[in-house]
């Protein structure tokens, strides 16, 4: 069968949400463990990722050198970050492949998805990103043309457009690697976001992507058997931090609409990654789950994790 395997950011960092370099290496070799259990069974694995903490450290980066040199646009920030997670993964996939004795190799697609430049995010940004900062720290990024809005008590944070993701420009490549044998490491973060001008050229973009959203986009281009996004928690959870709370396990996706109206999943946690599953299995191509890394097989298998499949 053929996988997609979302990691959530804190797959990306140590338990404590700390992004040094090394504490990257450690979390990004811990979550390699289940990837590479689905390939010793014989099965086509796609990883996409989150890249929140990496593309934060380069912001803080741009704004403390703001009065010096331009700041790095999201689209490159989107590209830095890519190239990096994905050196990262492909180098432990290829070693627990060589400590297995498994013959396979990976490769990391610095990969676009386009959006429309006519998307109404663009016109009202409203996605915050990186620090709170006072208004002094700010002013030299606004007078470069970046957005920011005051929060009382908080201070002031950058708003950007997060655009609803139409394709996955790369996709294509990503689907001969994985029938030549590589496991695919592609549209890290939501992937960079990109539009065509009037002459058709490919334009980065100043926004970001929900990668859960690109991730079941992905999943439908490659024809994968399940999306899986792997979270902290093992299932999503009805009446969260009620007594009557209680996990939610196989259901259909008529049914998961209805809960996820019902419920108001957080814009800012589960609800895009309800969203993205249900989505996925409503395009008729396969199931689509959220779990915790610890758990893929057994969701995989039917025995945790919410699972939502296709209608019948």
């Amino acid at each position: 069968m053929r996988f997609v395997i979302a990691l959530g950011g804190n797959a990306m960092t140590s338990p404590d949400g700390s992004a040094r370099p090394e504490d990257q290496r450690a979390a990004i070799r811990r979550a390699a463990g289940p990837i590479v259990d689905l390939v010793s069974a014989g099965h086509e694995v796609l990883v996409t990722h989150g890249n929140g903490p990496q593309v934060g450290n380069l912001l803080v980066k741009n704004e403390l050198t703001a009065g010096r040199v331009p700041p790095v646009p999201l689209d490159w920030c989107g590209a830095q970050t890519q190239a990096t997670i994905g050196m990262l993964i492909i180098n432990a996939l290829d070693e627990m492949f060589a400590a297995r004795g498994l013959d396979r190799r990976s490769a990391a697609l610095v990969s676009r998805t386009l959006v429309d430049p006519a998307d109404a995010h663009f016109v009202d940004p409203t996605k915050p990103i990186g620090r709170y900062l006072t208004r002094a720290e700010a002013q030299p990024l606004i007078d470069q043309g970046q957005q920011f809005v005051e929060v009382p008590e908080r201070g002031w944070r950058r708003l950007v457009a997060s655009p609803t993701p139409v394709e996955c420009l790369d996709g294509a490549a990503a689907d001969v690697l994985m029938r030549s044998g590589f496991v695919v490491v592609c549209s890290g973060g939501g992937g960079i976001p990109t539009f065509r001008d009037a002459d058709g050229a490919s334009v980065g973009a100043e926004a970001v992507i929900d990668k859960d959203l690109t991730a079941a986009l992905v999943a439908q281009q490659v024809r994968a058997d399940h999306l899986v996004i792997a979270t902290d928690v093992d299932a999503v959870v009805a009446d969260w931090g009620s007594d009557s709370s209680r996990p939610i396990g196989e259901v259909g996706t008529a049914e998961m609409r209805e809960l996820s109206a019902e419920q108001g999943f957080a814009a800012g946690s589960m609800g895009p990654k309800v969203e993205a599953v249900t989505t996925f299995a409503e395009s008729g191509t396969g199931i689509g789950i959220i779990t915790s890394l610890e758990r893929i097989t057994e969701a995989i298998e039917g025995r945790a994790g919410t699972r939502v499949v296709p209608a019948r």
